[in-house]
């Protein structure tokens, strides 16, 4: 299963995107994330369903000095990606 997300809030700068690589790596989720020039956080998973679904409903409130406007989750094909990368 594949899901690609979009973060917007004030989420770069508070380390989502580290957060999001140590959950990632804890539940076996391949994939990566990215600050994007718009402000948000872009990020893509890769895995078993119920694992996906743990971050992408950890991207809805982030690390603790996050504050999360909202969320854009799109499903996508996978891709065959392995371990997670910080872009």
């Amino acid at each position: 299963m594949r899901r690609r997300v979009v973060v917007h809030g004030s989420v770069q700068g508070v380390f989502f995107r580290d957060s999001l690589r140590r959950l990632a790596e804890q539940h076996g989720v391949s994939g990566w994330a990215r600050n994007t020039s718009e402000g948000t956080v872009e990020a893509a998973f890769e895995g078993a369903p119920e694992a996906v679904e743990r971050l992408v409903s950890f991207a809805h409130t982030g690390p603790p000095d996050a504050h999360v406007e909202a969320v854009d989750v799109h499903a996508e094909e996978p891709e065959g990606l392995s371990g997670f990368a910080i872009r």
